[in-house]
């Protein structure tokens, strides 16, 4: 078990009907805040509204508009202008994971001189950054409960991961009721983003017997409860147990004393969704079954065997490989079963940028230090499975 140094320290607020607490949660960091969120959901289902009547008391600006895969230029750079002009106190990110992941980076934005991107690129780091609270409408990368953001920059098609403890949200409010209306398609693309946050700590060298079911249990109930909300949309237990199992999957709780993964799945996605800029989730999805096969080899067969075993509940006494042979296609047809396209063609990409792609990837995610170390040529395979 290796050494580790964690903390949240971000308070959660769960339940039906807690946002009444925003009033009494936002006071003590002051009069000003700026609110931040991506399209039109929020005023559809009366979110919009509810905060304004509750913050009725407060200065707020607004910046809308924020995109999935959340864009460096305009969003991140107009939220870090409109803090620093207006003397922002607080940040009130109200939304899924995109609105927050650019809320972070505008929040160490706001407190720093240069441009903003060095704190995203790792040239700089933060030494103070504005608050955050949270509103999460979409069960999906749990950037509620972590310090970490993905940031896009369209002119150099790069997508960049970065954590920074300055980013923790002070509060997050979670209520499963304003997951009810999100459209199918993307319940099951935030299923399978959450799965794979946790599959990327799963797939290790080092793990625990408490970790390994923390995990287990966590991909079972991503699983039961998705296929639930799909049928019924305002199933509040499979939306709340939905809803907190995302939460968890990615502040590395799940995975303290394993050794680690470097995430190769959101590595090799990253350059899919900045490159043609598709669903975070849904390139996930087509990705890592392709992944597993290409990794699977001796070293990394007990991993499969248990995650077959323990998580799809493949009969043990098949031989290694058999198991770990039906946890891969188990894991691509669970996809392919909430309506996941499992075709980069699908979703508009086609071989033309392969080897492009690859190189991106090498050169900038580090996956031969993966725990199945991928080379440029090893992504190229992948990738090219994946069509």
């Amino acid at each position: 078990m290796r050494n580790f140094d964690y903390m949240t320290p971000t308070r959660l607020i769960f339940g039906e009907g807690v946002i009444a607490k925003l009033p009494e949660v936002m006071k003590p960091f002051g009069k000003k805040i700026l609110m931040t969120y991506g399209g039109g959901s929020i005023k559809r289902i009366g979110l919009y509204d509810k905060v304004k009547e509750l913050l009725s008391d407060f200065e707020i600006y607004e910046l809308a508009d924020i995109q999935p895969n959340p864009k460096y230029d305009p969003s991140v750079l107009d939220g870090v202008r409109m803090c620093k002009e207006n003397d922002i106190d607080v940040i009130l990110s109200v939304g899924g994971g995109s609105v927050l992941d650019c809320s972070k980076a505008i929040a160490t934005g706001a407190k720093y001189d240069g441009d903003p991107w060095d704190l995203i690129s790792y040239k700089a780091f933060a030494t103070d950054s504005v608050p955050i609270v949270d509103i999460i409408t979409l069960a999906a990368t749990g950037s509620e409960y972590d310090c970490g953001g993905v940031i896009s920059r369209t002119e150099t098609n790069d997508k960049i991961g970065y954590m920074d403890p300055h980013n923790f949200p002070v509060v997050s409010f979670l209520d499963p009721v304003y997951t009810f209306t999100v459209p199918k398609n993307q319940t099951a693309a935030g299923c399978a983003d959450a799965m794979n946050h946790i599959m990327e700590q799963y797939f290790c060298e080092d793990s625990t017997i408490l970790n390994d079911g923390f995990m287990e249990a966590g991909l079972k109930s991503l699983m039961i409860n998705t296929v639930k909300c799909i049928e019924n949309p305002e199933d509040y237990t499979a939306r709340a147990e939905m809803m907190l199992t995302c939460t968890y999957g990615c502040n590395g709780i799940f995975s303290l004393g394993n050794s680690p993964t470097g995430w190769p799945c959101h590595g090799i996605e990253h350059a899919l969704s900045a490159y043609y800029d598709i669903t975070h989730g849904v390139g996930l999805a087509i990705i890592t079954p392709r992944w597993m096969k290409h990794i699977l080899n001796e070293k990394t067969l007990p991993r499969f065997v248990k995650y077959g075993v323990n998580v799809f509940g493949i009969d043990a006494s098949l031989p290694e490989m058999e198991i770990a042979e039906k946890a891969i296609d188990a894991t691509y047809k669970f996809f392919e079963s909430i309506d996941i396209p499992m075709h980069l063609k699908e979703v508009g990409i086609d071989e033309s940028r392969i080897v492009e792609m690859a190189n991106h990837i090498a050169v900038n995610e580090h996956l031969d230090r993966a725990y199945a170390p991928l080379s440029e040529a090893d992504l190229v395979e992948i990738l090219t499975a994946s069509l």
